[in-house]
């Protein structure tokens, strides 16, 4: 067929028999091929189908009329004459048929409600009646191609698929899938993006520099990120050149491999697969398909909390998942991302294993929490340096970083609030940044988990309106909602009943009519009344399910096999780079936090202070002989007590408060202990600041020693009071990343700070107890007052300070007091071992926060 249009390529597209309806299929032209409005790759088409070239609204139109065709006929039997674009014909007779005509598939009847033993229950208001009830299809019924032979005599026997107009092919995935076989570099029948040459002995660099023979213009890769060579002997290699996002051979990391046909290179947005001597180029720009296939999750004691969900959204659209509580949308979402995956089940990303390939494929999925992934103190701009600075390759320049910035402020329309710190915008301002630093490396696939959640309805709107812009710039948008109020807008709507199943997949205009209520509350209301009802069975008995779902259940589940972590996970930045980042900011956000800042100086002042309230004859230094200085124990108490809290202050808080932070953090590459050591390096230094306070105040008024063990007496007491806090500090750490709530921290906190004060063997005589000794030495506080108990000679020795407990023993006081140079040192040395344990407690606590394919 033959246009005589400018728009329309010279081999623009193909009409075909598809085998059960009739397809078109773009050949990569250049103004594209449409239905109803979308552009399109493949997709079947039916009577009354409408088709522009070159143009969505005034393009050249084809209009398709007449009934079914068999699978013989020739194209022209089925497609309809090129009309011109004011010239469009009415719809065909088959397109006026009643739908019990169209559709030979009829839905079995469920039942009217929910059973309950033997007795039936009374049936709910709007529940949908077998007979001529909503859960019967729209009256606008989707064409169905005739079914030769056998089916259409006894058509009961196998009910046909039935054809949906809006529905994208790529959401169906029949046949065993990419975990079955070879990986695919690519979903459905795409055309690679460009081709290259490789001639033999020749070497082919990609990278971002200008200089490379293959130029990627892709943030995520690096400037010569990895290079092709064709051998002597007629195979080809890939060799990764130190890139930071690294080279992926069918989604694993490699050094340098050969690779054959069925192998897919991955660098950046970007697949390359060998087809002969030339080498063919996929560039992801979002246009991917994503499908989920019996995904099952088990907890322990067998229960499931998500059954054979099944579902596929095609690319570029928009879906919602709904459901009350219970119903399993948070376990699916984390099955989806590869955070937690499903125990069985496929979570396909443009037909590649998400699980088997996530050290790759993680790179382009954006995921936006409930709760904000940015610090609240940094303005918006800052913010996103440093999430550009941590993502991005180190070779990335600032002026690179700079631009990609401003495109996604100017996208989201965040420009007007750049400088403003993000706790001063509104809370769908502060969502829109969450969504900002997703989109700096352009994540094809963004999912989103309750973004609406406590906003008006008013920001409600311009959230879901900003994903729906999303989708239709060319992303696949998923979100998780409470909200129902705003649905329409989605292409897809997923629905979740009570047990985690599926209740319905399909439009979202025709979700109520599904259920056979007039407002979600009834739906919602049914789901609670009827939790033991087969919602499941329902769906999968229904003309939608048939319609929107029955492709990908033909496929059988498969136990998942989760791909083990390579030995060393690629990240955007160095060990070295993330840690002075990471310090970088955390010093940001200290600053500009004035309440921590005041708090971080007077609480060390008050504590010092008290200490002086205590009155002291003799200061820290012996009394004349015959008599002892009860007191000087009595000030070293308060001293380390006082930084014990101080200490553990500073940090108790600080990892839970970023937990959502450093899990999406983590997922795209951020080193744990890089993180963990830019809190212990910054918090470590405000610690040493406090301890100078403490002591500063507490000695000054106070007569010292005149010698030391090994420093002037001051600078010796002040280091054992510095050692108890970076031990305290350590240990807020692991409270910190031990419990779920922020809440929590403050009462375990106090009781540290107490059970220190009983351990200090300052009040009672610990040693020589069975058990208490013991226990003792896991206190901080003991092997504190120890150092500085050496320092001052509390005892044991000849003229110690401290009055024996045994007045007819001279010498029965604490060992660890003797005033000694090797027990001060080993003092000293206990707490600082002690500080190091609680480091690698923590960052053993901190694997429980990260994506399950990433834990080592």
């Amino acid at each position: 067929m033959v246009l005589d249009d400018a728009r329309v390529s010279w081999r623009h597209a193909t009409v075909r028999w598809g085998g059960r309806s009739w397809v078109i299929e773009d050949h990569g032209s250049t103004n594209g091929t449409y239905v109803q409005g979308q552009r399109v790759q493949q997709m079947e088409i039916g009577p009354g189908s409408t088709v522009h070239l070159g143009n969505a609204t005034d393009g050249p139109r084809l209009i398709l009329s007449g009934g079914g065709a068999g699978a013989g006929s020739a194209p022209g039997v089925a497609a309809g004459a090129y009309s011109a674009p004011s010239a469009m014909g009415a719809p065909q007779a088959p397109h006026q048929q009643a739908p019990h005509q169209q559709l030979p598939y009829q839905q079995p009847a469920a039942p009217a409600w929910p059973q309950a033993g033997q007795q039936p229950q009374p049936q709910p208001q709007g529940w949908p009646q077998p007979q001529g009830g909503p859960q019967q299809m729209p009256q606008q019924q989707p064409f169905v191609p005739q079914q030769p032979g056998p089916q259409q005599q006894a058509p009961h026997q196998q009910a046909p698929q039935a054809y949906a107009p809006q529905q994208n092919p790529a959401q169906k995935v029949p046949g065993p899938g990419p975990g079955a076989g070879a990986p695919q570099a690519h979903g459905g029948d795409r055309s690679p993006t460009t081709f290259h040459q490789l001639a033999v002995g020749r070497v082919m660099r990609i990278g971002r520099a200008l200089e490379n023979e293959l130029v990627v213009s892709d943030l995520q890769v690096s400037r010569h990120h990895a290079e092709f060579r064709a051998l002597p002997d007629g195979r080809f290699e890939i060799r990764d050149l130190g890139s930071h996002n690294g080279t992926y051979v069918n989604g694993q990391p490699v050094r340098q491999q050969i690779i054959g046909p069925s192998d897919i290179v991955g660098v950046g947005h970007s697949t390359f697969r060998l087809v002969g001597d030339r080498l063919e180029e996929f560039v992801d720009t979002g246009a991917v398909s994503f499908s989920a296939r019996h995904l099952t999750v088990t907890v322990d004691g067998g229960k499931q909390i998500l059954k054979d969900v099944s579902f596929g959204v095609p690319e570029k659209s928009l879906v919602a998942v709904i459901g009350p509580s219970g119903s399993g949308k948070s376990t699916l979402l984390k099955a989806l991302t590869g955070y937690r995956p499903a125990n069985q089940g496929d979570v396909l990303y443009d037909n590649r294993n998400l699980y088997k390939q996530f050290a790759e494929l993680r790179q382009r999925i954006g995921l936006v929490p409930q709760d904000d992934i940015l610090h609240k103190e940094l303005s918006v701009r800052k913010a996103l340096r440093y999430a550009a600075k941590l993502r991005f390759p180190g070779d990335t320049a600032e002026a690179e970083r700079e631009a990609r910035i401003g495109e996604v402020l100017r996208e989201l329309k965040l420009d007007i609030h750049a400088d403003k710190k993000v706790t001063s915008l509104s809370g769908g301002q502060r969502k829109r940044v969450s969504v900002a630093l997703e989109l700096l490396t352009k994540p094809s696939l963004i999912f989103l988990d309750e973004p609406t959640s406590g906003l008006d309805p008013g920001m409600d709107r311009d959230v879901m309106q900003l994903l729906r812009g999303l989708a239709d710039d060319g992303r696949t948008v998923l979100v998780v909602t409470h909200s129902v109020a705003e649905l329409a807008i989605c292409d897809k709507l997923l629905v979740m009943a009570p047990g985690g199943s599926v209740a319905y997949f399909g439009p979202p205009e025709e979700a109520l009519n599904f259920f056979g209520y007039e407002t979600w509350a009834d739906v919602f209301s049914a789901f609670e009344n009827y939790r033991d009802y087969d919602w499941a069975g329902r769906w999968r008995g229904s003309q939608h399910y048939q319609m929107y779902a029955a492709d990908l259940d033909a496929v059988a589940p498969q136990s998942v096999h989760v791909q083990p972590p390579p030995a060393r996970m690629q990240k955007p930045q160095s060990w070295g780079s993330q840690l002075w980042t990471l310090m970088r900011r955390y010093v940001s956000v200290i600053a500009s936090d004035k309440g921590f800042l005041g708090l971080m100086v007077i609480l060390p002042a008050v504590l010092g202070a008290v200490s002086i309230v205590i009155p002291s004859d003799f200061g820290l230094t012996k009394a004349p002989k015959g008599q002892f200085n009860q007191d000087a124990g009595t000030i070293t108490l308060i001293l380390v007590v006082g930084m014990c809290f101080s200490g553990a202050a500073n940090s108790v808080r600080e990892l839970i408060k970023e937990r959502v932070i450093y899990e999406r953090e983590r997922a795209v590459g951020l080193s744990r202990s890089a993180y963990l050591m830019s809190k212990v390096i910054v918090l470590g230094v405000i610690t040493a600041f406090q301890a100078v306070i403490i002591c500063a105040i507490g000695f000054s008024t106070r007569e010292l020693p005149e010698e030391g063990l090994v420093l002037p007496p001051a600078a010796e007491l002040c280091v054992s009071i510095i050692a108890i806090g970076f031990t305290s500090m350590m240990v807020g750490l692991v409270i910190s990343s031990l419990v779920k709530t922020a809440e929590k921290t403050m009462p375990l906190l106090v009781m540290f700070a107490i059970v220190q004060v009983v351990f200090t063997g300052i009040l009672f005589k610990i040693y020589g107890q069975l058990g208490i000794e013991q226990f003792a030495y896991l206190m901080p506080s003991r092997w504190a007052v120890g150092a500085a108990g050496a320092t001052l000679d509390l005892g044991p020795g000849p003229g110690h300070t401290m009055a024996p407990w045994d007045r007819k023993n001279p010498n029965d006081t604490d060992p660890l007091w003797e005033h000694a140079t090797s027990q001060w040192g080993i003092d000293i040395l206990v707490l600082v071992a002690l500080g190091v344990i609680c480091a690698f407690v923590v960052a053993r606590l901190l694997r429980r926060h990260e994506p399950e394919v990433m834990r080592k």
